[in-house]
């Protein structure tokens, strides 16, 4: 059981990473990640609604017949994103503002839906909804993580306005990383996204080949011995036909 969700959890994380694994989300991505902040709150909706979707549709999933599950699937996910919705806005009102048409849009994240139809589905609400977690918090450091980069490369800063869009308990995020600096705007624009994107993308491709160049070089000895025996076994077994 603890071997099933460690390979969900390596999954949602790394493997099958709702952005740098199936490249997905990459709208909202690009949008709102100018800072941290703004990364780290769409990242915490959006993992709101996974596990929630996820709970619901493994619970009804023996309820909702085939030929209407997508549809369902669609209106229980506009639901939880429409009660996200009203909860930022009456909680978070100056993150709602900043996020803006983004918060809504969670509805055709694409990540969500997937999720829902490929495992959700088949699978008991506890995993379900650990598997909505993991894809989630794999969402939420990717979002942070570009938004972070982004931001230090952009205005020198980490995190700025955590207090304000967050809450006064989020102020300890807020971070000056570079002093005096006159920023790069370029990072914070569109076409900084990208730029950023493609070095995390490139940088992701690189730690994986090197784990599987190491998974095939730990490999290797156990197969030379192998062949060694049997090397030595065809050996043995010539000698023997020897009169």
């Amino acid at each position: 059981m603890s071997t099933r969700y460690g390979m969900i959890a390596r999954n949602g994380l790394w493997d099958n990473n709702v952005v740098f694994g199936q490249l997905l989300a990459l709208c909202p991505l690009l949008a709102v990640t100018g800072t941290a902040t703004n990364g780290l709150g769409m990242g915490l909706a959006s993992m709101a609604v996974m596990v929630g979707s996820g709970f619901a549709v493994s619970v009804l999933r023996n309820v909702i017949t085939p030929e209407i599950r997508i549809p369902a699937f669609v209106l229980l996910i506009a639901c939880l994103v429409t009660v996200v919705d009203m909860a930022l806005n009456a909680w978070l009102h100056d993150l709602h503002k900043v996020l803006g048409l983004f918060i809504p849009l969670i509805v055709t994240n694409c990540a969500i839906l997937g999720r829902a139809e490929a495992f959700a589905s088949r699978q008991n609400p506890l995993a379900a909804s650990f598997d909505g977690l993991m894809m989630g918090i794999g969402f939420t450091v990717a979002l942070v993580l570009l938004g972070g980069v982004r931001e230090i490369l952009g205005s020198g800063t980490l995190f700025a306005n955590a207090s304000l869009l967050l809450g006064p308990h989020f102020g300890f995020l807020e971070i000056t990383v570079i002093p005096d600096y006159q920023g790069f705007l370029l990072m914070i624009l569109p076409p900084g996204g990208f730029i950023v994107l493609g070095f995390l993308l490139a940088l992701k491709a690189m730690v994986d080949s090197r784990s599987r160049s190491g998974q095939v070089q730990v490999a290797n000895p156990n197969v030379e011995k192998v062949f060694t025996a049997a090397g030595v076994l065809g050996r043995g077994a010539r000698a023997g036909e020897q009169p």
